[in-house]
């Protein structure tokens, strides 16, 4: 179920109020115990995290976890994929539980005592001022924001923030999450624009997505030869469908994001070369393997994927590249799903090729 709560009406007109409430604040805040020379693990610079034991701690980076679920084989070698589609974008922000009224309240008290300013907006940090006014004492801000009695103790739910993707820049698109923390009964979702869903969670999980290493299997080994086939395969099982699985903690919104293996595309790195098949594009059977493996006796016939040089290196190798292209769909707790934007990922082999017409494979 989804409420509408009053975080419409703490959008951006609310940050002018917070940063005069602010006065005179440093252009970088930071969340207790740490300082310039100590900033806070997560986006480079800046803080992130969200509450930790009865504190609110930080307010940029995320709580989503991402865990990878089946796949990748290749351990630390394997690399992200990069979308095809030039124009898509992971999703730049959206809003998360971060503290509960215990943990604001003490938050606040450490204010009072001299404690750092809370930052708990991607650019902006709060003063005491602020805080006590509209949290503690209810007040209603200037554009009509009303405040929170005591933060709400008593009650069952979380003050909500913003938060920027940790893996996009800092741009316009990113700070649109910003507003003051507002309050959500628990077991609900924000009803408002850039509230998470399982589809944000997908989005966020693709530059998580990690594939094996593009290397395939040559024959010959070491030089090819000029107007025979070069055999390109690759055993089965090695580019298998690889899961990621992204959780929001405390809202119950997961999303899993799966990238499967379709096809190779084989670039041999020169222009005099022919490609088998003729587009260059090698399907990737249902059991991971591409191509054929070369057997004796093959080296006259035409491989399912491969290349005919036509010309030889005469000292530089040829460059080739093999890059696999990756379907990437995605499902997630509400039942829903879809596709993202295909992702690719290349890898390149050094090819010499020698100057002889015939060979006893």
């Amino acid at each position: 179920m989804r409420q509408v709560t009053g975080a419409l009406k703490r959008s951006v007109p609310l940050l002018v109020t917070a940063a005069l409430a602010l006065g005179a604040c440093p252009a970088t805040a930071y969340a207790f115990g740490e300082d310039a020379d100590h900033p806070p693990a997560g986006r480079p610079g800046g803080p992130s995290g969200g509450a930790s034991g009865n504190s609110l701690t930080a307010g940029v980076g995320t709580s989503v976890t991402v865990k990878q679920v089946s796949g990748g084989k290749g351990g630390s070698s394997n690399k992200p994929i990069v979308a095809v589609d030039p124009n898509w974008k992971p999703p730049s922000c959206w809003y998360e539980p971060v503290a509960s009224p215990e943990e604001l309240k003490d938050s606040v008290e450490k204010l009072k005592k001299g404690g750092d300013l809370v930052h708990v907006t991607p650019s902006l940090s709060w003063g005491e001022q602020l805080m006590v006014d509209h949290y503690e004492k209810g007040k209603e801000q200037s554009d009509g924001a009303k405040g929170y009695k005591n933060f709400n103790l008593g009650k069952d739910g979380k003050f909500w923030r913003g938060v920027m993707n940790p893996d996009v820049e800092d741009t316009f698109e990113a700070r649109q999450c910003e507003t003051n923390l507002f309050w959500q009964d628990a077991a609900t979702i924000p009803d408002i624009k850039n509230a998470p869903t399982p589809e944000i969670l997908a989005g966020y999980a693709y530059n998580k997505v990690k594939v094996p290493d593009t290397k395939v299997e040559l024959k010959p080994e070491g030089k090819s030869t000029v107007n025979l086939p070069t055999w390109v395969w690759l055993d089965k099982g090695k580019f298998e469908p690889v899961k990621v699985r992204a959780e929001l903690p405390g809202t119950g919104l997961w999303a899993e994001t799966t990238a499967k293996p379709v096809s190779l595309h084989l670039d041999p790195g020169t222009s005099d070369a022919e490609t088998f098949p003729a587009d260059g594009e090698c399907a990737v059977e249902d059991d991971g393997s591409i191509g054929t493996p070369y057997t004796k006796g093959s080296s006259k016939e035409d491989p399912p994927c491969g290349i005919r040089y036509l010309r030889p290196t005469n000292g530089e190798p040829f460059r080739m590249k093999a890059s696999i292209t990756w379907q990437i769909t995605w499902e997630g707790n509400d039942g829903a799903g879809g596709d993202l934007p295909d992702g690719t990922f290349d890898g390149t082999q050094d090819v010499a090729v020698q100057e002889v017409q015939s060979i006893n494979r």
